[in-house]
């Protein structure tokens, strides 16, 4: 495989979760509850998967309340490289506007791609939490620094720091 074809393949993949993530009939029936922004540690690919943990704050659109979550990401698919860490928000939708304190606590699986030479993109397609009733839609593209290469099913466990 020639790295043209991976970062094709990467991009594509990108754009099938941004396109996704983004229809009408993902959206229908669910209410946005706010934003989670992570800030991702470094990672190393094992050619077949990844780990990597994660700081993030959760900001809710109703009443502007801040929530912190501890997390890691687990990737299982092509992983090729290293990364120093990066930035990823998502939008938070669930089925109910009724939330509580701690209510994104939980795992999450998916689908994800990224790609980066110095400066790097990717994205996460997620559902989960409390009986799969939370959605979390990438509102950006992460932003990511180092050599890296990835696409695969992805595994995200958040637990409420307060």
């Amino acid at each position: 495989m020639t790295f043209k074809f991976l970062c094709f393949t990467s991009f594509a993949t990108l754009m099938i979760l941004i396109w996704a993530g983004l229809s009408p009939a993902a959206a229908q029936k669910r209410f946005q509850l706010g934003s989670l922004t992570c800030r991702l540690g470094p990672s190393v690919g094992l050619i077949v998967g990844s780990r990597q943990r994660m700081r993030c704050r959760f900001v809710s659109a109703a009443d502007h309340r801040i929530e912190h979550y501890l997390g890691s990401v687990t990737r299982f698919g092509l992983d090729l490289g290293l990364t120093v860490g990066g930035v990823m928000t998502w939008s938070v939708l669930a089925r109910t506007r009724r939330t509580g304190r701690g209510v994104l606590a939980g795992h999450y699986v998916g689908a994800s791609a990224d790609a980066s030479v110095g400066l790097g993109i990717g994205a996460k397609a997620l559902i989960g939490g409390s009986r799969r009733t939370t959605m979390l839609q990438p509102l950006s593209l992460s932003g990511r620094v180092g050599v890296n290469l990835a696409a695969g099913v992805t595994g995200l466990t958040l637990r409420y720091g307060g």
